[in-house]
């Protein structure tokens, strides 16, 4: 079933019956005659309100994201745990409006059957769309191709299983031998078509959204090669345990009816963190755009008289997933400083610095106009520094996994960027990827706040660069 498909019906399916719950408790509340009214509530107003309440709540535990091969008993118990939560929220709400009003309702638990009947109601609805939705990929609807790295035991286990599995909508399309010997052996129908050194060849013929890595020992190089090689193909990469030391947290534990599998993951946040760090974003980008006027007027009238050329400098970088946007910096070197020498580090002392630049490189307010990148959603305020598309390229030939940071959003600031200087060689890029890795493992709320109380501090005391 196509993502987007999916995603309509599982919203129309909360529509149909998050409504009928309210239908349905309303008339038990006020139809049957069980229960003392003082006064008749009202009808449509509090159903619709309550319908975008629990469509809030079930959008930032992450209840609407594509499902793949998902339990349906795991799904339930996330909506059980949702609204569990949402049950309570309402049932203080109610409790508060009873305090100011002082009007104490003897009926305030009857907002525990609304919760049963809400429960039982839309986990009938994600039934029935899963059930369809299993339906169709057993019947062939919707179906994706995976290609298994290796050709082993393991690789023929984990083939055998999705086999007979129809429901999880895979189809094995090619193994990826790691041994030579192995290329033309079959399995079940299926050939061992290439070598691994060419799994992005392979995955481009058969047009594999799914890559299963199943590995023998000795063999656990192999990944990274994979990793590297499909980075930004937006190809799902899951690995038959033994692996897991491997990544060191980039990974999270899924399943295949039983057969578990590591998915390695980008970014490790919950949906709703994913949500709320969005939304800081968007908020802190606008306060500070209207509070750090003064501080960008001064600037931009400092760099105008300092030296010849526009105030502001525009730069492409590699976005999230490799997108391509220009940075937004204030100019902190002479015009066209790399006309003639090309892309470039910067270096210490470099001389195409000019004064004004070397300030506000070192007090960090050559950064400040990349808070309307924030806006924009095109950069975050904390996460890994974007980089120009030439050396992502060039750094990527050099440096395993150096892509990996492009699956998340970049950052004004940075963990690397709070415990390491300015890149001016490869191994000074070696050692902020390892922060950046770092970051991308650890990602949260509170890390985001604590680097940017540290970047503050950096600010402050001038510490960076020019340390």
């Amino acid at each position: 079933m196509d993502k987007k498909v999916e995603k309509i019906l599982v919203l129309l399916s909360d529509l149909i019956t998050i409504n009928f719950a309210g239908i349905l408790f309303f008339y038990f509340r006020v139809e049957t005659g069980w229960f003392q009214l003082i006064t008749e509530p009202a009808f449509i107003l509090p159903i619709s309100i309550l319908y975008l309440f629990w469509l809030l709540i079930f959008f930032i535990v992450g209840m609407y994201r594509t499902w793949f091969a998902s339990s349906r008993f795991d799904e339930l118990s996330t909506l059980f745990k949702s609204t569990f939560v949402g049950i309570f929220i309402l049932f203080f709400l109610i409790l508060y409006d009873d305090f100011v009003h002082q009007e104490p309702s003897s009926n305030r638990f009857l907002i525990f059957i609304y919760w049963g009947i809400l429960l039982g109601s839309v986990s009938f609805g994600r039934l029935f769309i899963r059930s369809l939705q299993r339906r169709l990929l057993v019947k062939g609807i919707g179906r994706k191709n995976a290609v298994i790295v290796g050709f082993n035991p393991k690789a023929h286990s984990i083939h055998n299983s999705i086999n007979k599995y129809r429901a999880l909508g895979i189809d094995v399309a090619a193994y990826a031998a790691v041994k030579n010997e192995n290329v033309e052996k079959d399995h079940l129908g299926i050939k061992a078509v290439d070598t691994v050194e060419n799994i992005k060849k392979i995955c481009e013929k058969y047009e594999a959204k799914h890559v299963i890595i199943a590995l023998e020992k000795h063999e656990d190089d192999v990944l990274f090669n994979v990793i590297d090689q499909l980075e930004n193909m937006g190809i799902n990469i899951k690995i038959v345990p033994d692996l897991y030391e491997i990544v060191s947290g980039q990974a999270r534990t899924s399943q295949i009816y039983g057969f578990p599998l590591i998915d390695i993951m980008p970014e490790l946040m919950p949906e709703w963190e994913k949500k709320a760090k969005r939304f800081i974003d968007i908020l802190v980008s606008f306060v500070l755009l209207v509070i750090s006027s003064p501080i960008t007027i001064s600037t931009a009238i400092a760099i105008k008289i300092d030296s010849k050329g526009p105030i502001f400098y525009k730069q492409e970088r590699s976005g999230l997933n490799g997108e391509p946007f220009n940075v937004l910096k204030f100019r902190s070197m002479v015009n066209d400083a790399e006309s003639k020498s090309g892309p470039v580090w910067s270096q210490k002392g470099d001389p195409r610095i000019t004064k004004v630049g070397k300030f506000i490189r070192k007090v960090r307010i050559d950064e400040l106009p990349q808070i309307w990148n924030v806006l924009k959603g095109e950069m975050s305020l904390v996460g890994p520094r974007p980089e120009r598309p030439y050396f992502v390229e060039q750094l990527s030939k050099e440096i395993p996994l150096y892509k990996r940071r492009l699956r998340v959003r970049p950052g004004v600031t940075g963990w690397a960027q709070v415990k390491h200087k300015y890149d001016e060689t490869i191994e000074d890029v070696k050692q902020k990827l390892k922060y950046d890795l770092f970051y991308i493992e650890n990602m949260s709320i509170r890390m985001d706040l604590k680097i940017l109380f540290r970047t503050v501090f950096v600010v402050l005391f001038g510490k960076g660069h020019y340390e």
